[in-house]
């Protein structure tokens, strides 16, 4: 199944580290060697934003560029309201990047990989799937 990473995992698995590599990025290897990664536009704006140095921000530009968005349709961003919707009704916040990831793996039936626990409420109201480490 292939596994959507979300910001939170992103800037876990490419921070440096003191110690040679962090449990983060040895699961990101993993699902690299396994072709499971899955990006979208957002997820991408959102990891590179914040990059103060431009040499820094085009090694990381190029370092994901191996990783080709997932197309969004029309669909997708009407079923990402409909999500935030059904959430907001039962009193469980979430920006629309959020449910827009939630509906594509809804969609796609992938995985989310994330560190935010609110996707943890997600998955009880709407039955997106998490990937656990």
């Amino acid at each position: 199944m292939s596994v959507l990473v979300d910001t939170s995992v992103w800037s876990l698995a490419l921070r440096r580290m003191k110690t040679a590599t962090n449990r983060w990025q040895e699961e990101m290897r993993e699902l690299v060697s396994q072709s499971r990664i899955r990006i979208i536009g957002p997820i991408r704006q959102e990891v590179l934003s914040g990059i103060r140095e431009r040499k820094h921000f085009d090694i990381l530009k190029e370092r994901l560029s191996v990783f080709p968005d997932a197309a969004i349709l029309t669909s997708d961003y009407e079923r990402a309201a409909e999500l935030f919707n059904t959430c907001r009704a039962k009193g469980i916040q979430g920006s629309h990047t959020d449910f827009l990831i939630c509906a594509l793996a809804l969609h796609h039936d992938w995985e989310i990989f994330t560190t935010d626990s609110d996707f943890q409420s997600f998955a009880r109201i709407i039955g997106v799937k998490l990937y656990r480490i």
